[in-house]
């Protein structure tokens, strides 16, 4: 399951992580947001152990929002080395973002 990743738990989550660690910005009120949902649930199951996948409420967490200049959402960026090293905006299909996390294995 995907961690929530907000503001306080920002750093140790994602910045200090040993292993690439996917986040997706995200709202309720977001429609896209909901049909991401399931396939970031789904990309955490299958990368368990290899990856942290995590999610961040944008209406929750603006401060990590604004730091990363997220406009669109849902945002997905993956981090590695507390980097950000890959960026998709929108919904896209489970094995496009599976690819893109697996490249920074």
């Amino acid at each position: 399951m995907a961690l929530e990743i907000t503001d306080s738990s920002f750093q140790d989550t994602v910045l200090k992580s040993d292993k690439p660690v996917l986040v997706d910005f995200w709202a309720v009120w977001c429609g896209p947001c909901r049909t991401l949902g399931p396939i970031i649930e789904e990309v955490a199951s299958d990368f368990e152990g290899k990856a942290v996948v995590g999610k961040v409420d944008v209406d929750n967490n603006q401060e990590i929002s604004m730091q990363y200049g997220i406009r669109n959402i849902p945002t997905v960026l993956i981090f590695k080395n507390g980097e950000v090293v890959d960026k998709l905006v929108g919904v896209a299909p489970k094995d496009v973002i599976a690819e893109k996390l697996s490249a920074h294995l």
